[in-house]
C-alpha cells in the first residue's frame, strides 16, 4: 500500500507518482523530432525557416503540470496557449508513435474527451517514460469515474418489494 497524498494533492517522496507529478519539459529529442519533420521544408526556405522556427518556440516554451485534480499543458511566445483537462472529463488515451518517434524513444499521448470532435482534447508530446505516464492517467480517470459511481450508488434509494409501485394489481 502507498502512502496518501498530503493535503495539498501532490503525492509523498518516493510514491509512484511522484515522477508524474514532478515532469514539466519535453524530452530534448522532441525538438530532434520537430527538426526532422521540418527538414523537407527547407527546400522552400521561407516556409522552411517559419516551420523550424514555430516549432523551437513551442518546444521551448511547451509546460506540463500535473497535480490531484487533473492535467495543464502550455505553450507558446506570442499566442500563450493553455489546455487544463480534469482527469474526471478523459474518456479515452491512445499512445501513439511513428517510426521517426519510436527510433527517438517518444510517443504521443493522446487524451480525448466526449466533447463531440474526433480530435484529441489534449496530446501530450516529449514524455519520458509514456507508459508509465499512459497507466497513470489510467489509474486516475478510472479512480475518478469509480468513485463517483460508488459515490452515486450510495445515494441511491433502496429497491422496495410493493407490487404497487410497479401498477401491479393483484385479482384474486
Amino acid at each position: 500500500m502507498e502512502p496518501s497524498p498530503s493535503a495539498d494533492g501532490t503525492p509523498p517522496e518516493g510514491s509512484t507518482e511522484t515522477l508524474i507529478f514532478a515532469l514539466e519539459r519535453p524530452l530534448p529529442a522532441l525538438l530532434t523530432h520537430y527538426l526532422i519533420r521540418c527538414a523537407p521544408f527547407l527546400l522552400f526556405p521561407p516556409l522552411g525557416i517559419t516551420l523550424v522556427l514555430v516549432h523551437y518556440f513551442r518546444y521551448r516554451t511547451m509546460r506540463y503540470r500535473f497535480d490531484a485534480e487533473g492535467i495543464s499543458m502550455r505553450w507558446g511566445i506570442l499566442f500563450r496557449r493553455e489546455t487544463i483537462l480534469n482527469y474526471a472529463r478523459i474518456q479515452d488515451i491512445h499512445l501513439v508513435s511513428g517510426v521517426i518517434e519510436r527510433w527517438l524513444g517518444l510517443a504521443r499521448i493522446q487524451l480525448q474527451t466526449a466533447s463531440g470532435s474526433a480530435a484529441p482534447e489534449m496530446t501530450l508530446e516529449g514524455l519520458p517514460e509514456h507508459d508509465r505516464v499512459r497507466d497513470f492517467l489510467y489509474s486516475r480517470m478510472r479512480g475518478t469515474k469509480e468513485s463517483g459511481v460508488r459515490h452515486s450508488l450510495a445515494q441511491a434509494p433502496a429497491e422496495s418489494d410493493d407490487d404497487s409501485d410497479l401498477g401491479m394489481v393483484d385479482e384474486d
